[in-house]
């Protein structure tokens, strides 16, 4: 049975705010929550990721947390895309953002905000969401799904968070030998037929507009050729699920972005593959659909903060 995912105030004074950021390829967003969850303020800002000047970022990180002013924050959290060093406070590599690469993220927030900072692996850290305010509290294990541009899988297990140092969320596990070259060099990388970028290239191809190719507008659409896709596209976000239900018997999985634009009819294709893939023995896995895109990662950044207390 699925927990009641209504947040809970956690144990201590209810004193100060909690600070969340996420920084993706050309994004920035913030936001400010109570220690129960609740969105009191939020801000995003662009930046151009083609660029491989850190001040776009800098000017989109200062504008964005402008919304923390004047605020008596406990921490802020940050969930960033790409391989992320914890402990040195930056982001290593971002292949899809050239000026993240080598960015002292922590040192640039706690700059900016004079408060303590946290940083994680975006598809890590929206785990945390899920065990403070979501699906996963009161679970010894489950997995946060990240869909859409960005994919990737953060693992609770046995009541820790799995984040080793350096460690990455999964897109770049190999899941076809003789796959389509990744962004990272190699082939057959999940990333390369699990994001929305196959999405558009398939709905291309087989000759579809570019309104037609999200996952939203493909599951709502009666063509065949829609049908095919969005079940070719649940049946390889599987190929990296079943691998994560096999290593750790999640039991749980909660889906997040792209995939809760396919709905009900999606999640419930997501699981029946999953489950048909899923090795006897344990724990049935459930899939069921988390937070909105521009939440789930936030909530994620302000578990980071709980969870540093």
């Amino acid at each position: 049975m699925v927990p009641d995912p209504r947040p809970e105030e956690p144990a201590g004074p209810d004193v100060g705010v909690l600070g969340a950021v996420e920084v993706v390829p050309g994004l920035v967003r913030a936001a400010l929550f109570t220690r129960a969850g609740a969105v009191r303020e939020r801000a995003q800002a662009r930046f151009d990721a083609r660029s491989a000047d850190p001040a776009v970022v800098d000017a989109a990180l200062t504008e964005a947390v402008a919304v923390f002013a004047g605020q008596g924050l406990l921490g802020v959290g940050v969930a960033a895309a790409g391989v992320v060093d914890p402990v040195a406070g930056r982001i290593i590599e971002a292949n899809d953002a050239p000026a993240l690469r080598g960015y002292p993220l922590a040192d640039r927030l706690a700059g900016l905000t004079g408060a303590p900072v946290r940083i994680e692996h975006r598809a890590r850290v929206q785990v945390l969401g899920d065990h403070w305010f979501g699906a996963g509290r009161g679970r010894r294990s489950f997995a946060s799904v990240a869909t859409g541009e960005v994919l990737g899988v953060g693992i609770f297990h046995e009541g820790e968070v799995l984040a080793p140092v350096g460690g990455r969320s999964g897109a770049h596990m190999t899941v076809t030998a003789s796959g389509e070259t990744c962004t990272c060099g190699r082939r057959g990388c999940w990333k390369t037929v699990a994001t929305t970028r196959w999405l558009r290239e398939r709905a291309a191809a087989h000759g579809m507009a570019p309104e037609a190719s999200s996952l939203g507008a493909l599951v709502a659409s009666g063509d065949p050729g829609a049908r095919d896709l969005v079940a070719g596209y649940a049946e390889n976000l599987v190929l990296g699920l079943a691998t994560v239900q096999q290593l750790f018997a999640c039991g749980l999985f909660v889906l997040h972005g792209e995939a809760l634009d396919g709905g009900e009819s999606f999640r419930a294709l997501v699981e029946k593959r999953l489950r048909a893939d899923a090795i006897g023995g344990g724990e049935a896995p459930t899939v069921v659909l988390g937070e909105a895109a521009d939440t789930g990662a936030l909530y994620g950044a302000a578990g980071l903060v709980l969870s540093g207390r």
